[in-house]
């Protein structure tokens, strides 16, 4: 890709911004594996699944970071690029293995029968690998206008989305209802955190459309991408937690349990 060239402080909030995600990975994870313990067995998984999407994250963000920080060299004041190349790609492919890791974490929270949460992971986490899929064709061609290949898989790309809102809305709806009061505020106010924090995606997609392009756009996609991805992954993992502790609590697992478990250990 042809990078522009950017101010010192352009290429330092990159810099800082892709440091924070990587720490915001890292701790995560430790969060994570630890707090799994505090929660009833049944929800256990939702927490291993948590660690596994922020660890790769984690593992594709200092990846990220080093090749960004390769990419640039100081030159008379400004970061000119240094000639090796940027590898963007590198969040696809952390995408195509963390987003259907995601809808597995939302099912195992849900704790469903069997038979149930079996059809609905195959089906969000082949529609999860879809949107990804078909959206990385796009994204590499040089196309600038709505109406050329690049929006062509942008359109292919928005329909396994639509079907995975159509699955969040309506037969994992239908279980929302069946939780505690409080659980369905949680799971209801964790549809909106996935549709908000996907929806920068399509934006940065269609950013080339517009026109957007040059140090500004490259800044704001990198940072954009960034914040995205703390959020969808690191604040979504937290709201599972929330979830299955709240649903732990609601079966009767509490402090007596986590002790009665350690001292047996």
């Amino acid at each position: 890709m042809d990078l522009p060239v950017l101010s010192i402080g352009q290429f330092n909030l990159v810099y800082n911004m892709l440091s924070l995600a990587l720490a915001c990975m890292l701790g995560s994870f430790v969060f994570f594996i630890l707090a799994r313990n505090e929660l009833a067995p049944r929800y256990r998984m939702s927490m291993i699944v948590s660690a596994l999407v922020v660890g790769i994250a984690g593992y594709h963000y200092w990846r990220i970071f080093g090749s960004w920080d390769a990419a640039y060299t100081l030159v008379d004041g400004a970061y000119s690029p240094s000639g090796t190349p940027f590898n963007d790609a590198y969040r696809y492919v952390d995408w195509l293995i963390t987003v259907p890791l995601l809808m597995v974490e939302l099912v195992a929270v849900l704790a469903l029968a069997k038979e149930k949460s079996r059809s609905l992971l195959t089906r969000l986490v082949i529609a999860a690998a879809l949107m990804i899929g078909l959206g990385y064709p796009g994204e590499i061609l040089g196309d600038t206008t709505m109406f050329s290949e690049r929006g062509l898989w942008g359109l292919l790309s928005t329909i396994p989305f639509v079907y995975i809102l159509y699955v969040l809305w309506g037969e994992i709806g239908e279980a929302i209802e069946r939780q505690t009061p409080r659980v369905q505020l949680l799971l209801k106010n964790l549809r909106l955190l996935t549709v908000g924090t996907w929806g920068f995606y399509p934006i940065a997609y269609m950013a080339p459309f517009f026109q957007f392009t040059g140090a500004e756009a490259e800044v704001f996609l990198q940072v954009g991408y960034s914040i995205a991805d703390i959020t969808a992954k690191c604040g979504y993992g937290i709201m599972i937690y929330a979830i299955a502790k709240n649903k732990s609590e609601a079966d009767g697992y509490g402090v007596e349990e986590v002790y009665r478990e350690k001292m047996s250990a």
